[in-house]
Parts: C-alpha cells; structure tokens; sequence
C-alpha cells in the first residue's frame, strides 16, 4: 500500500465541462419537479379534515432504525478496510460512513458521499486522527481520477466498489423475497419474476465463490490486481464472496436493507396506515435501483412519485404514501447528522 505520486489529469473541455457544471442544478430542478409531480394530486384540505391519527412515537422507532442500518452498513465497510491492511478503527469507519451518507443528502460538495470515506480513510492513522491533511483537503476538493491514483487509493475505492456490491445484492434479494410474496398483486407472473430474481443472484454468488476456490481463476484475478497495483485487495475480495462467508454476506445484507424498510414501515404506521410488508420490500428495493440514476437529489421527488404509484395497487392512499415518503427522506437526513461530527472533526 505504497504511495506515488499523482499525476494531474487534464480537466474535461467543451460541452462536457458545461454539462459537468450544470448537471448539479439540473438534477435540483428535476427533484423538484417530481415532488411537485408526486404532491399536485393532493387534497390537503380534504386530507388534514380526516383526522390523520398520528402516533409520533413511531418516528422514533424509524430514526432507530435507520440509525442503526447505517451503523451496520459502517461495519461492514470497515471489517473490509481492515482485511485489506487499513488501520483498525472500526469506529472511524462507521464516523465516515455517516459523514459520507451525509454528503449524499445533498450537501454541496465536489465529490460523492463514497469517494469521500473512501479518500479520507487513506488519511486514517492507527490513532484514529488524520495524516497529511492538506493533501487530504486537495484530495477532497478535485474530482477522483483512479487511472492516476496511488495504488492506497485504489484499494481504498476498491473496498467501498466491494461494499457497495454486497450492498446491491442484499437489496436484490430482498426484492426478489417481496416479488415471491406479493408479486402477483403488480402482475400474473410477478411471483415468477421474484423466483427468477432469487435464482439469479444465487447462481451468480455461487459460480463467484466457485471462481474464488478454484486455483487457476483465483490465479487469475490475483494478476489482474497486480497489473493494478491492489493485489491487497485479494483478502477483502475473498472475505466478501468466497463460500462459506458469502451466505452470512448475503444475510447481512439482507438485514441491512430490512430495516430501511422498518423504517419506511415504522413512517406509515405514524400516520396510522398499515402498509403491506410485502408491497415494501417490492417498492424501496425497485427505488433503490432507480436511485443508481442520478437524475434527482438524493431520491427526493423521484422517491414520492415511484411509491405512491407502486403502493397504490395495494390499496394505500397516495397522499397518505407521499407524506410517509417525505417523512422517511427527512429521518433519512436526520440519521446520518452524527456524521457532521466527523466533517467538522477534521475541519
């Protein structure tokens, strides 16, 4: 995990350069757009007359358990960094997966959310504290190019490109659990869809343990880390995918991405509206790939309007899902506030 220097790329020039800087406001105005689009078709009026029986208690279980999904989410990361030979600071890992997850809110920033756990733990010393922190801040403040980054900063991505992974699988399974449940309900062969979902991601861990296990693929990969200098990356590699661990991998995240739904859950029953488990589990897994499109704020607009219509088919009153959305997406930015901590820790 040896550093060298970085070479400064050249900045994109022409249309890709406006389209770069603007993309940010258009991504604002989108946002806005879909709430508007999501919220036009409500009677508030006619909503606050019903009487909603509001239980705020349930807000406190969502923030828990939303609070507690990212402490989990932080665990993980950070059992990855360790593997790979990065300090054991499992609780700096968890700091910068709140900072980070509170930089995907929204807030103004140069960088995502996961470039900026993944640059500043190359920073993290056994300590706790941060090393060289004015390249640590020209580091934070440039967009990432990995073709001329140090083999430390690769690694680093590497393990947050890991998480994410394994992130992405729990979501898939999950989804494909609610399509088994309840999958008939959005069409004939949704149950069909949701088997098929299950056999995929299975087939699809088992056939990467197997290339993990077997000595010529292993061999392999190993060498086409090395061509990019993070032949370190093997041990997290192996600690995410290979059999046996890729069942409690699987599980975890599995778990992970429940308790998002918990809170969503936990949103509806605040407002005294019993929602569907399984209309959940179909609904914040499909959102959670829209959201891999950068084409909104942090979900906001594009959240509202995708499950009001997914839940209506489960007889769930639109306005009813669109305020327990937007109250989700506030507990969702009221989660990760600790992380501020850890932003201004190193300012």
């Amino acid at each position: 995990m040896s550093s060298q220097p970085q070479s400064t790329p050249n900045p994109p020039s022409g249309w890709k350069a406006i389209l770069k800087r603007a993309w940010p406001t258009i991504r604002i105005f989108l946002s806005i757009a879909l709430l508007w689009k999501a919220t036009s078709g409500i009677d508030w009026h006619t909503l606050l007359d019903t009487e909603i029986k509001m239980q705020p208690l349930w807000f406190l279980a969502a923030i828990a358990s939303m609070v507690f999904a990212f402490i989990c989410g932080g665990y993980r990361w950070g059992l990855f960094m360790q593997k790979v030979g990065f300090p054991r600071r499992l609780k700096s890992y968890i700091g910068l997966y709140f900072a980070g997850g509170l930089i995907n809110q929204g807030l103004p920033s140069t960088i995502g959310g996961d470039s900026y756990r993944a640059i500043s733990a190359t920073h993290l010393s056994n300590t706790g504290t941060f090393t060289k922190e004015k390249e640590l801040d020209t580091q934070l403040h440039h967009s990432v190019d990995l073709e001329h980054a140090t083999p430390k900063l690769r690694l680093s991505f590497a393990m947050v490109l890991v998480d994410r992974l394994l992130g992405l699988a729990g979501n898939n399974l999950l989804g494909g659990l609610g399509l088994v449940l309840g999958g008939t309900v959005l069409a004939s062969w949704g149950t069909q869809l949701g088997y098929a979902v299950l056999c995929v991601m299975v087939i699809a861990g088992l056939v990467i343990a197997l290339g993990l296990s077997w000595n010529p693929t292993r061999t392999l990969l190993k060498k086409s880390l090395e061509r990019f200098h993070m032949v370190n990356a093997m041990p997290g590699i192996q600690f995410a995918f290979s059999a046996p661990i890729n069942i409690a991998q699987a599980t975890f995240g599995i778990g992970i991405h429940f308790l998002t739904i918990l809170t969503l859950l936990f949103c509806f029953k605040a407002y005294g509206v019993d929602a569907p488990i399984e209309s959940l589990m179909i609904g914040l897994p499909a959102l959670s790939l829209l959201l891999m499109l950068p084409i909104s704020i942090s979900g906001w607009g594009l959240r509202e309007a995708t499950l009001s219509s997914v839940l209506a088919l489960w007889g769930v009153n639109p306005s009813l899902t669109v305020l327990a959305s937007i109250s989700y997406g506030a507990i969702t930015v009221i989660s990760v506030l600790p992380g501020a901590y850890f932003l201004f820790k190193r300012k």
